[in-house]
């Protein structure tokens, strides 16, 4: 573990489809908002150690998870989109295929039910909460050209989580921070005494005006019970030369470019707010028994292939 954790994180040296190359399944880029392989990989290994447990209550493709299990940790992941699980079940055992020596798992149903698909044996061993919440979609998708759909100007795709409206992705804010302090609420029942929550977010603009979520996410995590530590920038621009090697979105680039012709002086945002806090450690032996490891360490997840189904997750 990382004694003198960095507070800026170097890690976009490579573009994210260069990251994920040859590491994870085919369309898995259809994913709206997927975290850099290099964040998770980071937060890894700062907040644990091999063989440690890492969950991600929101995992979408299951970046944090096959990034976990190839540096010898343990994954538990949660998802509430049928489509995505699956991707992050092909993901894992594609990782496995690699060589990775970590064991994980995906659990498919609402996060603010973590505690009942999680089984409960590892409850109260997490080292490691990694995730992120979903968030303006004016930062997420990707553009394909006259030249490359034949429809007449750019057009937007793979910018939707899903077309289900109980997906936290389609609701408004207030009702976001809600379920999310919910989400966090969950995993500090899961985390170990002491253990540590990265949670990755970034601020976007509506009808002009800034929306900060890393802010609100903060508070929100206040509110779950969880204690701030860190408040750390993860790059999503590269670094060459003493300079920062930018990579915006087209979408981005025309939200910035807009709002400076209606006078609006706003900047690319080239780094995601990447929020540190811990669960804290209870002196109360018996609080510590109810959320003791098992005998011999930290259990390993059961293979993906034994998920609960959705009906079993209570969805």
């Amino acid at each position: 573990m990382n004694p003198s954790p960095l507070s800026v994180w170097n890690t976009a040296p490579t573009s994210a489809p260069a990251q994920r190359k040859g590491r994870y399944v085919p369309g898995s880029a259809a994913h709206p908002a997927k975290m850099l392989p290099a964040i998770a990989t980071h937060a890894i290994t700062t907040y644990t150690r091999p063989g440690g447990l890492v969950l991600d209550p929101m995992c979408g493709i299951g970046t944090t998870l096959v990034e976990a299990v190839h540096l010898g940790r343990h994954a538990l992941g949660t998802e509430y989109e049928p489509q995505w699980a699956d991707l992050a079940d092909r993901n894992l055992r594609h990782a496995d295929l690699q060589g990775a020596t970590g064991a994980g798992s995906v659990y498919r149903g609402d996060a603010r039910r973590l505690t009942t698909l999680i089984p409960g044996a590892f409850h109260g061993t997490v080292d490691l909460v990694l995730t992120s919440p979903p968030y303006g979609a004016s930062v997420h998708g990707q553009v394909r050209s006259t030249l490359e759909s034949g429809e007449r100007g750019v057009v937007k795709k793979d910018y939707r989580y899903s077309r289900d409206p109980a997906n936290l992705a389609h609701v408004g804010l207030e009702t976001l921070l809600e379920a999310f302090t919910e989400i966090l609420n969950q995993c500090r029942h899961l985390l170990r005494p002491g253990g540590h929550a990265v949670i990755t977010a970034r601020p976007w603009r509506e009808r002009g005006e800034l929306v900060d979520l890393p802010s609100a996410v903060l508070a929100a995590a206040e509110s779950a019970g969880l204690i701030p530590v860190e408040r750390c920038v993860a790059l999503l621009a590269g670094i060459r030369d003493g300079q920062l090697v930018a990579r915006p979105s087209f979408f981005q680039m025309k939200n910035v470019r807009d709002a400076r012709r209606r006078g609006l002086p706003v900047a690319v945002i080239q780094h995601e707010d990447t929020l540190v806090v811990r669960r804290p450690a209870h002196p109360a032996p018996a609080r510590r028994m109810t959320t003791a490891r098992p005998a011999g360490g930290t259990p390993h997840p059961a293979p993906c292939t034994s998920r609960p189904t959705p009906a079993q997750a209570g969805r």
